[in-house]
């Protein structure tokens, strides 16, 4: 779909931005069929734009039950956003359904795909099942507190995954402490304490020198990746996952240079699989 424009979510300016999708009309049914008509068969942007920015308010609330990720809800938003356009390129208005119970499934699934991309406290998403847990394992959990033994089964169970990986996530969403050793006098908490499954082998001179120069190769690999680079694209990767105080989103970079955030977005995913490739041919 041709870019039109839209109201842009912004970090500091966010309340702005949600009075103003709010501020959109929402379509009956009958004008919705009209404009989905409209633009399959004269691909009119007006009629698509129309669609779009009545739907805004649908992104913002969805975009609002991923804020525990650590990452900009301005982000999240655009993410979105990017999912309700293609959800509107691909609306058949003959079938009956409305377009928001069709948007839905691409909106989630575009921030799904950004967060999994983005999130670096874990690593997720290897396969379906972990990606179930990941996005599932808060609504699971029964309370605040942490999972006890049978929760644990129970929600390994649900999802498909093994108790430890339940654990596991439980342990980096929460980003709580655990105890090494189990507490109680409850045996069957024993398999899945981390003392469980923490190896110690790290404590040995040899594998402290052979990790010490690892780390010394990935640093000099990324210096070197990030060597390969055009200014723009390293200045966006440094912005994004190099700066040491706070990442820039999107949005300001795509201010900076002056193109739009889906730009910025496209340029950083094509350095990131530029400089895989060179760290992967250096290792």
């Amino acid at each position: 779909m041709a870019a039109f424009a839209l109201p842009i979510p912004a970090a500091g300016s966010l309340e702005t931005y949600v009075q103003t999708v709010n501020s959109f009309p929402i379509l009956t049914q009958e004008r919705e069929t009209a404009l989905g008509r409209q633009f399959r068969d004269t691909e009119d942007l007006a009629a698509a734009r129309e669609l779009v920015v009545s739907h805004l308010r649908v992104v913002v609330s969805i975009a609002r039950g991923y804020m525990g990720y650590g990452l900009q809800q301005a982000d999240l938003i655009q993410e979105g956003n990017i999912g309700l356009m293609k959800a509107v390129k691909r609306f058949d208005p003959e079938r009956g359904v409305r377009l928001v119970s069709f948007a839905v499934h691409w909106i989630r699934a575009e921030i799904h795909e950004f967060i999994l991309r983005n999130w670096r406290i874990v690593k997720v998403a290897t396969t379906k099942a972990q990606r179930k847990l990941f996005f599932n394992l808060r609504s699971l959990k029964p309370g605040l507190g942490a999972l006890g033994t049978s929760d644990v089964k129970k929600i390994a169970e649900q999802l498909g995954v093994k108790p430890e990986e339940v654990v596991e996530m439980e342990t980096r969403l929460g980003g709580q402490d655990v105890a090494l050793e189990p507490v109680g006098e409850d045996d069957e908490d024993t398999p899945f304490a981390p003392i469980a499954y923490l190896a110690s082998e790290d404590a040995e001179p040899g594998v402290q020198l052979e990790q010490a120069q690892t780390v010394e190769r990935r640093s000099v690999g990324l210096e070197q990746a990030l060597k390969g680079l055009d200014p723009r694209s390293r200045r966006i990767i440094e912005a994004r996952w190099l700066n040491e105080k706070q990442s820039l989103t999107l949005h300001e970079l795509a201010s900076e240079f002056g193109v739009s955030a889906e730009r910025i977005r496209q340029i950083e995913s094509k350095a990131l699989s530029k400089m895989k490739g060179a760290l992967a041919a250096a290792a």
